[in-house]
């Protein structure tokens, strides 16, 4: 492997979404700094965090039929029973949930956490209240997918917080999804939700933090997990 190889491996990709603003905060630096030199260095230290903030690194998502995968990084901030968004159309039972907060140093890019065919999205406008809280996820602004793959139909929820202002989503109705793809990005600090079948247990905890595209959510086809009793949120 050359040296050239090796350098170019050790940087983390950055999202096509990013360049924009990079650029911009790379021109507002040297123009200011031209003028106020100290600033230049702000200018500066800023434009390395807007890079930092779209990357896309790599991910090794695990292979397995049923299993759902984080479709965000972050930490864990909600995990039970709640009724899905009415606009997904996904029934009037409760769904089992697991909400995943994500702040401004983590990676932004979302990641399909299932792989199927998009059958719906959603958009709904809202406030934009603490993503961390719980009413976030029916007052917020937020984009909502539904993935089908054989008889079972998943939610996953974009939602806006205080900072985020702006979710994008790659897909439309109609196209199909593997397991760990792309799909969107919500810029500057937000939260996914993802709805299963109600009596799916999950694998994660309050607090753990997630890795988008590779920590393991559910596995719907645990039987045994399914048919131990399960926590409601209220």
């Amino acid at each position: 492997m050359s040296l050239v190889d090796s350098v170019t491996k050790a940087f983390v990709p950055i999202h096509r979404e990013g360049w924009p603003f990079i650029a911009i905060s790379l021109v507002a630096t040297v123009v200011i700094g031209w003028f106020v030199d100290p600033l230049f260095w702000i200018g500066l230290i800023f434009t390395a965090w807007v890079c930092y903030f779209f990357r896309d690194p790599q991910r090794v998502t695990p292979v397995g039929a049923g299993l759902v995968i984080a479709p965000a990084d972050g930490t864990v901030s909600h995990v039970g029973e709640v009724m899905p968004p009415v606009e997904l159309e996904l029934g009037t039972v409760p769904m089992m949930r697991v909400s995943i907060f994500m702040n401004v140093f983590n990676c932004h890019v979302n990641r399909a956490p299932l792989g199927g065919k998009i059958t719906r999205v959603a958009y709904r406008a809202g406030k934009f209240l603490n993503a961390e809280l719980d009413k976030a996820s029916e007052d917020n602004e937020r984009n909502g997918l539904v993935i089908e793959t054989g008889d079972t139909r998943i939610g996953v929820v974009q939602i806006a917080g205080l900072v985020a202002r702006r979710i994008i989503c790659f897909v439309r109705e109609g196209e199909s999804l593997g397991t760990g793809e792309r799909f969107g990005l919500i810029r500057f600090g937000s939260r996914l939700d993802v709805y299963v079948p109600a009596g799916t247990v999950a694998r994660v905890a309050i607090g753990q933090t997630m890795i988008a595209g590779e920590t393991i959510l559910f596995d719907l086809n645990d039987k045994d997990a399914q048919a131990r009793p399960i926590t409601r949120v209220s």
